[in-house]
C-alpha cells in the first residue's frame, strides 16, 4: 500500500482545532447577515438620509457589485498569499464598512461603506479552501455542507433581527450590531485558524483583476438597473455592450496569461464548467424564495391574497428555512459521501422546484407559504453543500480558493439575475389597490414557476456533469479487502 503524502491537517488536536469548523461557519453567517440587516431600512433610509429612493437602492446594488468583483480576486489572492490572512481581511473590511454605517447618515458615505462589506463575500469560499487543508477527508464533506448552508442560515437570522431592532432602536444601533459581531469574527479566526502551508505561487494578475471588474460591473450594473432605467434605454444597451467586449478581452488575455486571475482551461473542462452552470441556476432559483416570500406576506389584505404581515412577522416567516438549512447540512454530506455530489445537487435542484410547485397549488394561507418556503430552503441546502464539494474533486488543492471564488461568482450572477426577473415579472402584472399599483397573484405565481423551471434546468444540468462517482466509504473498502483475501484462499 502506497504511503500517504504528508497532509496540513495532520497533528493538530486542542481546543483552536475543535474550534476551526464552528468558527469559519460563524464567519459564514455574519457575511449573510451583513448582506441582508440593511433589507428591512429600506423604504425608511430616503427619509432618515435625506436621498432619493434610487440613491438609497445603491445601498443593495454596491454590495452586490462588489462581492461579485471582490469574491474570485480574493480567493485567488489567498490561493497564493494565504487563506488565514486574507479571509481576516476580507472580514476587517466587512466590520470596517458596518462602523462607517454606524457612524454617518451621509448617503454617498453609507453606499460606500457598503461597498467595503462586499468583501465578505469571499468569507465562503476563502472558508471552505481552508476545510479542504486543515481537515481529515472523513470530517470535510459535513464541515464544507455546513460552511456552504451559511448563506441561508445567515440571511434567515439577518432580517429577524435586523427588523427587531429597525422597530425598537434607532437604525444606526443594527449597525453597531453587527460591527461588534465582526469584531469578534476577526478576532475568533485569529485565535482558532492557523495559515495553511498550500500556496499557490506566481505573481498576481493585476490585468486579469482589473479586466474583471470593469466587465462585471458594466454586466450586473446593467441586470441590477435595466428595471429603473429602461432595458432599452442608452445607458444599459452602452453596459451590455461594454461587457461583452471587456470580457471578451480579459477572456483573451486569461488564456495568455502565465499565471491568470481564473484558469479557464481548468473552467472549461465538463466537470468544472458544468458545476458553475448549475451554481448560476441555482443561484437564480434561489434567491426568488426569499424575494416573492417577502413581499407576497407583506402585501395589503385589500389585494385578496396578502396578509399585511410587519418587517418582523415577515423575517420570521423565513426563520423556518434558516432552521432547516441547518438540521440538513448532515444530510446533504451524507448523500454526497453515498452517492456523489452530482446527485446531491440534482436532488436539491429537484426539492427547489417541488417547493415552488406547493407555492404555485397555495399561496394564500400563510402554513401553506411557510411549507413552501421551508422546502425550497431544503432543497438549497442539498444543492449549495454539493456544490463546492464537486469543486474540491475537480480542482488542484492549490486553485481551490479561486475556483470557489468563480463559483460563489456564479451563484452572485444567478441571483442578480432572479432579481431583475423578478422585478420585471411583477412590474408588468399589477393592479390598483388604494389607488397604488400592487402585483397581482397571477403575477406572483409566474414568478414561481419561472424560478421552478429554473431549478429543474439546474437539475439537469447537475445529471449532466461526467466523471462523478461514488466515492468508497470504509465499510466498502473494509468489504473488499476481505472478499480478495477470501478469493486468495
Amino acid at each position: 500500500m502506497d504511503q500517504a503524502a504528508p497532509t496540513p491537517h495532520t497533528g493538530r488536536t486542542g481546543l483552536r482545532a475543535r474550534s476551526t469548523v464552528p468558527v469559519l461557519a460563524f464567519g459564514g453567517i455574519l457575511m449573510a447577515v451583513m448582506q441582508t440587516v440593511v433589507v428591512p431600512l429600506l423604504p425608511d433610509l430616503p427619509r432618515l438620509t435625506g436621498a432619493s429612493a434610487g440613491a438609497v437602492s445603491w445601498m443593495v446594488t454596491a454590495t452586490l457589485l462588489s462581492g461579485a468583483v471582490l469574491t474570485p480576486v480574493l480567493g485567488r489572492a489567498g490561493d497564493m498569499y494565504g487563506k488565514r490572512r486574507v479571509l481576516m481581511a476580507a472580514l476587517g473590511l466587512m466590520t470596517a464598512g458596518s462602523v462607517l454605517c454606524a457612524v454617518t447618515s451621509d448617503i454617498g458615505v453609507l453606499i460606500a461603506a457598503r461597498t467595503l462589506s462586499g468583501a465578505a463575500s469571499a468569507v465562503v469560499p476563502l472558508s471552505i479552501s481552508i476545510l479542504r487543508d486543515e481537515l481529515p477527508p472523513e470530517r470535510r464533506g459535513s464541515a464544507v455542507a455546513l460552511m456552504s448552508s451559511t448563506v441561508g442560515i445567515g440571511a434567515a437570522l439577518g432580517l429577524p433581527l435586523a427588523a427587531v431592532i429597525v422597530q425598537y432602536a434607532n437604525w444606526h444601533t443594527m449597525f453597531w450590531v453587527t460591527s461588534a459581531l465582526g469584531a469578534t469574527g476577526v478576532t475568533l479566526v485569529r485565535w482558532a485558524v492557523r495559515e495553511s502551508p498550500v500556496r499557490e505561487p506566481g505573481r498576481f494578475d493585476v490585468p486579469g483583476a482589473l479586466g474583471l471588474a470593469a466587465g462585471l460591473v458594466c454586466l450586473l450594473l446593467g441586470v441590477s438597473q435595466g428595471g429603473q432605467w429602461g432595458w432599452g434605454s442608452p445607458r444599459i444597451v452602452a453596459l451590455f455592450a461594454g461587457a461583452v467586449v471587456v470580457l471578451a478581452l480579459w477572456w483573451w488575455q486569461q488564456l495568455r496569461a502565465e499565471r491568470p486571475l481564473v484558469d479557464l482551461r481548468l473552467v472549461s473542462r465538463p466537470r468544472v464548467g458544468l458545476s458553475h452552470v448549475a451554481a448560476l441556476l441555482t443561484g437564480f432559483a434561489f434567491y426568488a424564495n426569499s424575494l416573492v416570500t417577502a413581499q407576497l406576506v407583506q402585501a395589503p389584505e385589500a389585494t385578496g391574497y396578502g396578509l399585511g404581515l410587519s418587517i418582523v412577522a415577515t423575517g420570521l416567516c423565513l426563520l423556518p428555512g434558516g432552521v432547516t438549512m441547518l438540521l440538513f447540512s448532515p444530510l446533504s454530506a451524507r448523500v454526497s459521501a453515498a452517492r456523489g455530489p452530482r446527485v446531491t445537487l440534482a436532488l436539491g435542484a429537484g426539492v427547489i422546484a417541488l417547493g415552488y410547485g406547493l407555492r404555485i397549488v397555495d399561496s394564500r394561507d400563510l402554513w401553506m407559504i411557510i411549507l413552501g418556503a421551508t422546502v425550497v430552503a431544503t432543497g438549497t441546502t442539498l444543492a449549495y453543500s454539493a456544490l463546492p464539494t464537486l469543486i474540491l474533486r475537480a480542482v488542484p488543492a492549490g486553485q481551490t480558493a479561486s475556483a470557489n471564488g468563480v463559483n460563489v461568482l456564479m451563484r452572485t450572477i444567478g441571483q442578480a439575475v432572479s432579481s431583475a426577473a423578478v422585478a420585471a415579472v411583477l412590474v408588468h402584472r399589477t393592479s390598483l389597490v388604494g389607488g397604488a399599483p400592487v402585483p397581482t397573484l397571477h403575477g406572483y405565481l409566474l414568478a414561481f414557476a419561472m424560478a421552478g423551471a429554473v431549478a429543474l434546468a439546474a437539475c439537469a444540468t447537475a445529471l449532466s456533469i461526467p466523471g462523478d462517482r461514488v466515492p468508497d466509504s470504509a465499510r466498502s473498502r473494509t468489504r473488499r479487502a476481505r472478499d480478495e483475501a477470501m478469493e486468495g484462499a
